[in-house]
């Protein structure tokens, strides 16, 4: 069952709320500036050629290396969202309000577009934005994003959400980027392999180019509610409570 809560306004304003908002932005801000920033690089070393295979190896991995990051340093602040699909997956699960969950999604938002921006500024370069391929239609990558997106916030609850992970928390942010980097290379060619609104949204303001972006809001706020709503649901809500212990 679906543990939306609204929240209060006076836990998210609390200082250490306010502190989770700042730790977003900024966890947000270096892993898009390196995300973007590698699909910049790759482009000057080649003159603007195509991305190929080992181009596309090379966003994966920068993208996994840059998640596993960000993930590990604000996991003890803000939990390591870095993404709205993955605050709204969490919050259908009672993880995270929903009022927390907008001002999450505002410091995501204002982190991707500060990161952009400052490549924009540093690079002098046109900043690439997420669209689906040539032949396929915006439905299709719309599908696409939303496997791919099930697929991380499946592994957000598998590693890090759920209460019998145990030692599974301590590579939680492993396991975090390592799905996002092979699902780069699944769909990267095909949708652009976002799985993050925010990923998407701050080259779009970055470059003023918002054609699809629609599919990179639909498809992994979808894909993240269904993981959300099937982990949350299916798995934690059937574990047996712990039993009451007589203690001398």
């Amino acid at each position: 069952m679906v543990k939306l809560a609204f929240g209060s306004a006076g836990d998210s304003f609390s200082v250490s709320s306010l502190k989770s908002y700042l730790a977003e932005f900024i966890a947000t801000l270096l892993f898009v500036f390196a995300g973007v920033g590698s699909a910049i690089a790759y482009g000057k070393l080649t003159a603007g050629a195509a991305l190929d295979p080992a181009g596309l190896v090379a966003v994966a991995v920068a993208h996994a290396l840059a998640l596993f990051v960000g993930v590990s340093m604000a996991a003890n602040i803000s939990g390591g969202h870095l993404n709205p699909a993955v605050t709204l997956g969490l919050a259908i699960g009672g993880n995270i309000t929903i009022l927390t969950g907008i001002f999450y999604w505002i410091a995501q938002l204002l982190g991707s577009t500060v990161a952009c921006l400052l490549l924009k500024f540093v690079t002098s370069a046109a900043i690439p934005t997420h669209g689906v391929a040539a032949g396929m239609g915006e439905i299709e990558g719309v599908v696409m994003e939303i496997i791919i997106t099930f697929a991380l916030v499946y592994t957000v609850y598998a590693t890090a959400a759920d209460p019998k992970k145990g030692s599974l928390g301590t590579i939680a942010p492993i396991a975090i980027g390592f799905i996002v980097g092979a699902n780069i290379l699944a769909a990267g060619p095909f949708s652009g392999g976002s799985m993050n609104p925010a990923r998407s949204f701050g080259p779009a303001v970055a470059s003023g180019d918002f054609s699809g972006h629609w599919v990179y809001w639909l498809g992994p706020l979808i894909g993240g509610a269904l993981a959300g709503l099937i982990y949350a649901d299916v798995f934690i809500a059937s574990y047996d409570p712990i039993p009451a212990q007589d203690y001398p």
